[in-house]
């Protein structure tokens, strides 16, 4: 008995050497993250750009299912930072989810350590500065979630990973975009579309200018590749094509799909894709992989197009002769909701756990609460352009909404959003959802604005049941999708148009519900769902308060200055090791 209590101090001790943890625990990663502005010409016009470690885009993060993750954030730009996760469901603690409503901004010079778990997930998704449209200067990079080992993928073995970050894109920086809508106008017609930070290649002399340096795609012939995709633009839908290769969809923000194939897919703000792709044509020459706007004025548009290269290592010549077509469905407008609605899950298949993603029937649960939210063009508010939800701008509280639950502070914010479009003139308002953990609830996206809207729910994923033209009625419910509907964090609402979600409020916390289309979020087209427990005496079903927390607003004189040294925040290495010690104990204890 002494020799195993020996061995087991000995683990524990080497767990937090090495931080892992023996036995069976789940493993921590770490990474640090430095924003600082830097040059770049994506477009050939020199302009300031947000990098991450100094890259444009950001680096890749990999994780593995479970994992418990620790992100060391240095701002070491000259306004406030926030880096949210959208499509991290971050169980019990959207203290992490990293924007102004549920966050204190993390100063100038100043460091903050996100901590969560990738709970049961897998897949593509991505992160990004989420305050003062920063976003549209750039500071994103994606974040991929593997599957652990002892679950089989749902297809065989890729033979590489390939990211694509596509997106719109201005030659002005945010903060001149930001001023532009403070200043009542639209954003306009943006300057091109950037594959992962790079401009076009130059495939027609007359439109693309020479001396852009555009993305190249080394591969080889005959092998498959798992291609991820994001589209982390201003506001412009983009269809992604790669000339005459077959996309095969395999999974959209951490749901495995139905395998089909597509020749080209219309991948919206916000959203994430994973394809596989075999490299099987000849190699007469390179081909174009090209990111183009969707429901636009095509011919005003055309110089707005992404173009990269994807090289095969036995290619004979370069690119040439006109861009593979995007879809040619002016005339019919139910091409794109066909599209999207064809995007299915796998229920077949195993995802970050051994049962089949399926195995939830979301089509036999009873709802408990129904919101309709319904968006309509720029509005003005108090001599200010406004965009809305049921005629509600949001105005964010000066304190975070769960530290003034803690805390007491009386009058942040009220819980008495609408569940419907109310007849009345719009206003500005700090008033949220109030949501019941365990309930179930239908939402329905009524798009009355003139321009296609992404919508996204953090903290959660949603079962897209149906899509549609004109005004949604009850009516419309006998066409849902109520066995393998897509399970995802963002998705469409055409203009004029309408999109069902089911919801279930497994994740107690505060969590944001907006556009992603960053004009209309600025503007205010965003609310929270506040999901209590109110069984939950003991908060065993949300996180406590971490001990990083950032203080303001009203809680302001309980925050400690930090140091504005280039070392690692004040306290971000206690917290590792209080969490390395916290998961060698339960494991010494269960042993």
């Amino acid at each position: 008995m002494a020799l195993l209590s020996a061995l087991r101090r000995a683990c524990i001790c080497n767990a937090l050497i090495f931080f892992t943890v023996c036995f069976a625990g789940d493993r921590f990663v770490s990474f640090e993250l430095e924003y600082t502005y830097v040059t770049k010409s994506p477009l050939g016009v020199p302009q300031q750009v947000i990098a991450v470690n100094g890259q444009f885009p950001g680096p890749v993060l990999n994780v593995t299912t479970n994992d418990n993750v620790m992100v060391n954030v240095r701002n070491r730009l000259d306004e406030d930072l926030l880096v949210t996760w959208p499509g991290i469901h971050m169980w019990r603690s959207s203290w992490q989810d990293g924007v102004h409503g549920t966050n204190c901004p993390i100063q100038a010079k100043w460091n903050w350590t996100y901590q969560f778990q990738v709970k049961d997930q897998i897949g593509s998704f991505f992160y990004f500065p989420s305050l003062l449209m920063q976003r549209a200067s750039g500071g994103f990079g994606s974040f991929i979630i593997t599957n652990r080992p002892v679950i089989s993928l749902p297809f065989g073995f890729p033979d590489g990973d390939i990211v694509m970050l596509i997106g719109d894109w201005y030659t002005k920086s945010h903060k001149a975009l930001r001023e532009d809508l403070d200043n009542g106008k639209e954003l306009g017609m943006p300057d091109g579309v950037l594959i992962n930070g790079k401009g076009p290649y130059r495939y027609n002399s007359s439109l693309v200018p020479d001396g852009i340096d555009h993305e190249t795609i080394n591969v080889e012939p005959g092998k498959t590749y798992r291609v991820r995709v994001h589209n982390v633009g201003v506001s412009t839908c983009l269809n992604f094509r790669i000339q005459n290769h077959n996309l095969l969809l395999a999974e959209t923000e951490g749901t495995y799909t139905s395998q089909q194939n597509y020749t080209s897919l219309d991948i919206h703000v916000g959203q994430s894709y994973t394809f596989l792709v075999t490299m099987d044509q000849n190699a007469s020459s390179d081909y174009y992989v090209v990111a183009s706007p969707r429901l636009v004025n095509q011919s005003v548009w055309e110089k707005v197009t992404g173009v990269a290269v994807l090289h095969y290592s036995n290619s004979k010549g370069k690119a040439s002769g006109p861009l593979p077509d995007p879809p040619n469905d002016f005339y019919d407008k139910s091409y794109v909701i066909n599209q999207a609605l064809s995007i299915r899950q796998n229920v077949s298949a195993s995802g970050a756990r051994p049962n089949p993603q399926g195995s939830f029937h979301y089509g036999s649960v009873n709802v408990t609460d129904i919101y309709i939210l319904k968006s309509v063009p720029p509005v003005t508010i108090d001599r200010k352009r406004r965009a809305t939800y049921n005629g509600i701008s949001f105005v964010y509280p000066d304190t975070p909404m769960r530290l003034s639950d803690i805390y007491h502070v009386p009058g942040d914010y009220k819980l008495d959003f609408p569940n419907k479009p109310m007849n009345r003139p719009p206003k500005m308002d700090k008033s949220l959802i109030s949501g019941t953990y365990k309930g179930f609830i239908e939402i329905v996206l009524q798009n009355n604005d003139t321009v296609v809207q992404s919508f996204h729910m953090d903290g959660y994923s949603f079962f897209v049941v149906g899509m549609g033209y004109g005004e949604w009625t009850e009516n419309n419910r006998g066409s849902y999708n109520r066995w393998d509907a897509i399970s995802r964090c963002t998705t469409q609402v055409f203009a004029g148009g309408w999109t069902a979600i089911l919801v279930s409020l497994d994740n107690v916390g505060v969590w944001n519900l907006r556009t992603e289309n960053l004009d209309r979020w600025y503007l205010g087209q965003e609310t929270f769902m506040r999901i209590i427990n109110p069984e939950d005496t003991s908060n065993k079903t949300e996180n406590p308060v971490p001990d990083n927390v950032l203080y303001c607003g009203a809680l302001s004189s309980m925050q400690k200055q930090q140091k504005t040294s280039s070392a690692v925040v004040h306290g971000s290495s206690d917290l590792m090791l209080s969490m390395m010690l916290l998961s060698a104990a339960s494991i010494y204890i269960l042993h």
